[in-house]
């Protein structure tokens, strides 16, 4: 390692706001970003879930133009959109080509551009299918248009870990800095996977919330009500540089990227490890690299996904990472206002987190009426946002996927 790594822009796209500063005053005001959606996916197909966090519609034609839009896929448009929020914030008119690069990530990739394909295949034939839908619905295509828009010729990658997609893209970010393969990296990820088929599937699986009569309070990690996960979308961007390039160019730094860690459950292919041991494994790896301990950690920005399962092992995790220690991080689960972005929820929640130590705000988790005796431990930030220490102080984000995979990314304050 040659050289430490830094956070130097952020944009975003999500459900609560088209920008990070929409999104971060959502945030703290513990607004809901989930709503009854304004279809008839229900009535036509027998949906049982009719809700979901959607970005605005109109997000879109606001910030694209239709000839480019028209060529992107959602997940591209929406990470196009955020990245040139993040370049912006970051003050990066021009960039050396040579040195710029772009670590992305998706969960699922073009699933809108692949599903609207195969209905002209078969309502209208083969002749009508798009010459573009290929880069369009291909995973690396949100990386492909950020690298094409910016000139990053340093390396473009597309990281697919399920939910733990853009904390992994984070981290390989961050391992491409430090070894000075880069000076600035374009990093985040995005979806847009809410379709009548994805919300079929997991539903099928049991892992949505039903709570139709009240989709605002569906995403409540933690409560001992939970039901399951609310379908998310979006995009979230970070501009990440070395120290030395940032300070060189005199740019504003809002946190530096300690370390990140990485492990994989072996377990089942969509349940988590329950006792959290390998979840832990990844966490205690961010600690280490960055030479932090449990002292130093003040702020965790849960996965908790609301699902029955899925909240336990964590909770389980970071009390035994944290020790006696625990009751001095507040933990908040910002999925209760956003749903869950599946591939894009990592980035977002990395800015989250970077405003948090920016800001000394740890956000709110909303629709926990009651915790789950389950959950031990943990010192959730309920209802209203707490102020963090001032001082040096860290914070981790953790996220974990479908397949084992389980990455944690860990910031400092500066």
């Amino acid at each position: 390692m040659t050289s430490k790594v830094v956070v130097t822009g952020i944009g975003a796209v999500t459900p609560l706001g088209a920008t990070v500063d929409a999104t971060w005053e959502a945030i703290l005001a513990g607004q809901s970003g989930v709503h009854t959606m304004d279809n008839d996916w229900s009535e036509k197909y027998g949906l049982a879930v009719d809700f979901a966090a959607q970005v605005d519609p109109q997000v879109v034609p606001d910030n694209l133009k239709r000839v480019q839009a028209k060529r992107l896929d959602p997940s591209s448009q929406f990470a196009l959109i955020s990245a040139r929020e993040a370049m912006a914030d970051a003050g990066l008119e021009e960039t050396d080509p040579e040195r710029t690069a772009v670590s992305w990530a998706t969960g699922i990739g073009g699933v809108w551009t692949l599903l609207d394909a195969w209905d002209t295949l078969q309502e209208e034939g083969p002749r009508r299918v798009m010459p573009l839908t290929v880069p369009m619905l291909m995973p690396n295509g949100p990386a492909a248009a950020i690298g094409m828009e910016f000139k990053a010729r340093a390396g473009v990658q597309t990281l697919v870990s399920a939910c733990a997609s853009s904390t992994e893209s984070l981290g390989h970010a961050y391992d491409v800095l430090s070894s000075g393969k880069a000076d600035i990296i374009i990093a985040g990820g995005s979806e847009a996977a809410i379709h009548p088929i994805t919300l079929a599937a997991f539903n099928s699986m049991q892992a949505l919330s039903r709570r139709t009569d009240s989709p605002e309070t569906a995403s409540r990690p933690y409560d001992i009500d939970r039901d399951g996960f609310v379908m998310g979308e979006g995009a979230g961007t970070l501009i990440l540089e070395t120290e030395e390039h940032a300070k060189a160019r005199g740019a504003k730094i809002y946190a530096e990227v300690a370390s990140w860690g990485i492990s994989n459950d072996a377990y089942h292919i969509t349940g988590g490890e329950p006792e959290g041991k390998h979840a832990l494994a990844a966490m205690q790896q961010a600690l280490d690299a960055g030479g932090l301990t449990a002292a130093d950690i003040k702020h965790v920005n849960a996965h908790a996904t609301s699902t029955p399962v899925g909240d336990i092992p964590e909770s389980l995790a970071i009390s035994e990472l944290l020790g006696d220690k625990v009751s001095d991080a507040l933990v908040s689960a910002t999925k209760s206002m956003t749903g869950h972005l599946l591939g894009g929820t990592g980035a977002v929640e990395a800015i989250l987190t970077v405003k948090a130590l920016q800001t000394r705000t740890a956000p709110p988790t909303i629709n926990v009426d009651e915790v789950d005796p389950k959950v031990k431990g943990i010192n959730i930030v309920r209802d209203t946002p707490q102020d963090l220490p001032s001082g040096d102080i860290a914070a981790i984000t953790n996220s974990f996927g479908f397949g084992g995979h389980n990455a944690v990314v860990a910031f400092r304050s500066v």
